[in-house]
């Protein structure tokens, strides 16, 4: 998926810089305890400050402050990149997405299918957005009533989902499976229930999810 590379790479320097302070963090920790026990019986220092020991955190604290900006940026500009990449393609599927309280509305521009859910208890209700697999697809997120958010966690895909606004998300399905959905701003009493399905299948199944007016999958 478009976004999963970016994710994991950032999510990968995250735990990276993480486990390095910790391990630092962790040593001079050692090495005080260790000084304090060597030179126990000894009076203490009236020195209350360590100025170069002070400037180098200061400066160690902006300079991975610095190299985070500058990674966070370049990865969104990447994302970016591949958006526009999608929205240019010729055979970009657009689907018109409106949140609701509390369910989904999905409406295929190429169809026209629309499949609206109730999002009850039952997942049985929930609703099913189909998708071809490796063609770029235009998600068209609006909202009818309060502000929601779309989120489907296995693809790390995320947009707000706003009333009189429309966001654009879009990515190219890479294979063939079904992910679970879900709305992630809380937006009132059934706000736990407002669950889709979003499943990606080939160009032939699509083509005939359509012509059956979204009666096949």
């Amino acid at each position: 998926m478009s976004f999963l590379p970016i994710f994991r790479d950032i999510f990968l320097l995250e735990i990276v810089i993480a486990s390095v302070v910790f391990a630092v963090i962790a040593v001079l920790l050692a090495v005080s305890l260790w000084r304090r026990r060597a030179g126990a019986g000894r009076p203490p220092s009236s020195r209350a400050d360590n100025m170069p020991l002070e400037i180098g955190y200061a400066v160690a604290l902006l300079g991975i402050a610095i190299f985070l900006v500058v990674v966070t940026a370049n990865a969104n500009g990447r994302q970016a990149q591949r958006q526009e990449a999608v929205l240019a393609a010729a055979d970009v599927v657009t689907v018109d997405v409106t949140g609701f309280q509390w369910c989904w509305e999905f409406a295929h521009r190429d169809g026209p299918v629309t499949v609206t859910g109730a999002c009850a208890e039952d997942p049985a209700t929930r609703p099913t957005l189909v998708v071809p697999v490796g063609r770029p697809v235009e998600l068209r997120l609006t909202s009818r009533d309060v502000v929601h958010a779309m989120w489907i966690p296995d693809l790390a895909l995320k947009s707000d989902v706003y009333p009189d606004h429309t966001n654009v998300l879009a990515t190219t399905f890479d294979h063939a499976g079904t992910w679970l959905g879900k709305c992630s701003e809380f937006c009132g009493t059934h706000h736990p229930t407002m669950e889709f399905f979003i499943r990606a299948v080939s160009e032939q199944e699509y083509q005939q999810y359509l012509a059956s007016g979204g009666a096949s999958v």
